[in-house]
């Protein structure tokens, strides 16, 4: 038997047991289902992976309560868990609420690369940021002569802003 017949032969016996790693890397796979620049790991919404023999505890938070992309990105993750060759269990946490702030670094890039502002992080400063001008960056030209247009964007987690520099349109996530 040839050394890929082998580890076949493990995987179908069952034998092979998936890690926590390989959760992580797998969710990190998974595209938001609004914004598919960025990944469910990178949102930040997935918080916890536990691994328990076959079973694999996710808990996740979507970015607000009413989100239309809960029931589709819980069972992505459930599919992509099952694909790994273990018993998903997706929990959604509603008792702690998500943060732009849980946005991973290179989540903020892929999202400007894509013509999105990322949020501004949260600070000791209370006031809405949203309504700051000059307060963006615009993700094409990098200038903050930027204003705000609409802050009912096309999901209540962004709003439309006008680059005043390039002219150009864009969307920019709310700090929440």
């Amino acid at each position: 038997m040839g050394g890929d017949d082998v580890g076949a032969a493990l995987a179908a016996d069952g034998d092979d047991v998936v890690t926590e790693a390989e959760v992580w890397e797998a969710l990190a796979e998974i595209p938001d289902p609004e914004i598919p620049v960025i990944s469910v790991v990178d949102l930040g919404v997935v918080r916890d992976v536990q691994v328990d023999d076959e079973r694999v505890h996710v808990e996740f938070t979507p970015t607000f309560l009413g989100c239309p992309a809960l029931e589709v990105m819980r069972d992505a993750m459930a599919t992509r868990i099952a694909e790994l060759g273990a018993e998903p269990e997706v929990e959604v946490v509603l008792d702690d609420s998500w943060s732009t702030d849980r946005i991973t670094p290179e989540g903020r890039e892929k999202l400007r690369a894509a013509g999105f502002a990322p949020p501004t992080p949260r600070g000791e400063d209370t006031t809405l940021v949203q309504l700051q001008s000059n307060g963006f960056r615009c993700p094409y030209c990098g200038s903050r002569d930027t204003a705000l247009e609409n802050i009912f964007g096309p999901t209540p987690c962004r709003s439309l802003r006008y680059c005043r520099g390039c002219k150009q349109p864009f969307e920019q996530f709310k700090t929440i």
